[in-house]
């Protein structure tokens, strides 16, 4: 008579925490599915970081794009004329903000925001409400650390780097808290990215298990601090007028506002897509969890080497102390 052998079944101890195992190989930056050539998209976004730094014109996109828009905004020409009195100094703050929505942070946000545009809802309008919960807490971190900075500004800004706009042809003081602190939000997006790629450990894993909205909020603080190294001129104009008013309140709400500028653009477009596109994307991700992995991967990465290279780099040869690509209207 022939017997069959049984396995034994897996004890309830074991299988649970087998369950945990596979909860925590997941978080906000890295879902769990690894694209299945995550070498090629990392390498594709570097390489699509690194042509940007080649052809990026900062005088096309503050000058022809940014003084434009403000300009358009405030009814005025907003370079050069003085800010006068605490609304006016609002309003351009914010029309300032709008006027600068187009930076490699924004860009690489806004892409690891896009699988969140896909969340299934019944309807066109329950996919934008579901959008704005990740965006209000996008916007909560943002405006918290430009607040906090442009308080501060209004304290001791009449000493800081940022308020000299001398042009020198060394490194000056703004130059330099441009490098670092790009630099470091360079290098904090590169570790991100690969972290979307599940090359390295999210570092926001146990965090976001505890507080799951917290990887907006950081993110949201991540443009936020992009006001800490700005050299946009219409942004150093807002800087010197917050801190010669040494009014904290009203460096507080002007920071806040220009943040809140600099991310209008780019969260009308993310609700917009949520509404028109959220459906046909949550189908796209949904057959491939990795998609949404190599999305994010892709932005952070290509925003971070940008940074990196544009700021830490480039710059170098900008004083004539290295050589680097430069097209010729980018120079």
């Amino acid at each position: 008579m022939a017997q069959t052998a049984q396995r034994p079944a897996a004890s309830p101890v074991r299988a649970g925490r087998a369950a945990d195992s596979g909860a925590a190989s997941s978080s906000f930056f890295f879902n769990g599915h690894a694209p299945r050539r995550r070498a090629l998209v990392g390498a594709v976004a570097a390489l699509f970081g690194f042509a940007l730094t080649v052809v990026w014109s900062a005088q096309f996109v503050d000058r022809t794009i940014g003084d434009n828009v403000a300009d358009s905004l405030l009814g005025h020409a907003a370079k050069g004329t003085p800010i006068a009195g605490v609304l006016a100094g609002l309003a351009f703050a914010l029309a300032t903000g709008v006027a600068g929505t187009f930076t490699a942070c924004n860009v690489a946000v806004f892409s690891a925001l896009a699988p969140l545009a896909g969340a299934p809802a019944a309807s066109r309008r329950g996919r934008m409400a579901a959008a704005l919960r990740p965006l209000s807490r996008l916007a909560l971190g943002a405006v918290v650390v430009s607040a906090v900075y442009g308080a501060v500004v209004s304290l001791v800004g009449t000493g800081m780097p940022q308020f000299d706009d001398s042009q020198g042809v060394g490194f000056s003081g703004r130059l330099v808290q441009a490098m670092v602190v790009y630099g470091l939000i360079g290098l904090l997006m590169t570790y991100l990215g690969l972290a979307a790629l599940g090359v390295v450990r999210d570092p926001l894993a146990r965090l976001s298990r505890r507080f799951p909205g917290a990887p907006m909020l950081v993110m949201g603080a991540l443009i936020g601090a992009f006001l800490i190294g700005r050299p946009f001129p219409l942004f150093r104009q807002l800087f010197r007028d917050a801190a010669e008013s040494h009014n904290p309140l009203y460096g507080a709400v002007a920071f806040g506002l220009q943040s809140i500028g600099n991310i209008t653009v780019m969260s009308v477009l993310f609700l917009l897509v949520a509404g028109l596109f959220g459906e046909r994307l949550h189908r796209w991700t949904a057959r491939r969890p990795s998609r949404a992995s190599a999305l994010m991967a892709a932005g952070f990465l290509a925003a971070g080497v940008f940074l990196v290279l544009y700021w830490d780099v480039r710059i170098l040869a900008v004083r004539e102390l290295i050589w680097y690509p430069m097209a010729p209207w980018a120079k």
